[in-house]
């Protein structure tokens, strides 16, 4: 494709990024698990979580896009895109379930894709070994999230935690494939940086 269908096709992922709209090549976990009864409290406790979980996976599809475009090596290249194929089941997965839970996603998700295909951009250039390095860090840090929302889910909400609990075994793949392809360890100022950019997302996509 010329350099015009690159930039429509990009454009068409985006909007259907941001818009929730996602076709999973796998069924998700929630399908044959028994919903449990949940009030008024803990419904909008799991949506919140739910939609923090789809931004994850909206600023997911944003890096490995924009990391796959200037990788320099095909296996690195091909890792992005394969990650980014998993991921697409995420955003799907947590799509469904907020529409389950009655809710919504999130109003902000072209701010979180452009702040991140900003990041994967900035990211690829450093090299290939950095642009690893950082999906490393990222799914650590996304790992971390994950596990807080199991400790925090409703108990009684095993279609959340399953989607959750499956996402989680993903993202520690994902990050072993990455280091395994010379990811290098990112300085701890930008760890740190990713921490703080990762607490004002959650917060504001678990409310808008």
């Amino acid at each position: 494709m010329n350099h015009f269908d690159n930039l429509i096709t990009g454009l068409d992922k985006a909007l259907r990024v941001v818009g929730g709209v996602a076709l999973a090549s796998r069924p998700t976990p929630a399908m044959k698990v028994h919903d449990g009864v949940l009030n008024a409290s803990e419904r909008r406790h799991s949506a919140g979580l739910m939609r923090v979980n789809h931004v994850g996976e909206v600023c997911a599809q944003a890096l490995y896009e924009s990391q796959a475009r200037l990788a320099q090596g095909n296996a690195v290249r091909a890792q992005f895109s394969e990650a980014a194929r998993e991921e697409e089941d995420h955003l799907a997965w947590t799509a469904q379930r907020l529409h389950e839970l009655g809710s919504h996603i999130s109003l902000l998700n072209p701010l979180w894709y452009v702040g991140s295909y900003a990041l994967g951009l900035v990211a690829a250039r450093l090299g290939d070994a950095r642009s690893l390095g950082f999906v490393v860090e990222t799914e650590r840090q996304v790992e971390a999230h994950l596990n807080s929302h199991l400790m925090s889910l409703p108990q009684q909400d095993a279609k959340s935690r399953a989607i959750v609990e499956q996402m989680r075994q993903d993202e520690i793949a994902h990050s072993a494939a990455a280091k395994s392809l010379g990811g290098t360890e990112m300085p701890m100022p930008i760890q740190k940086s990713m921490k703080a950019m990762a607490k004002i997302m959650t917060t504001a996509s678990y409310y808008i």
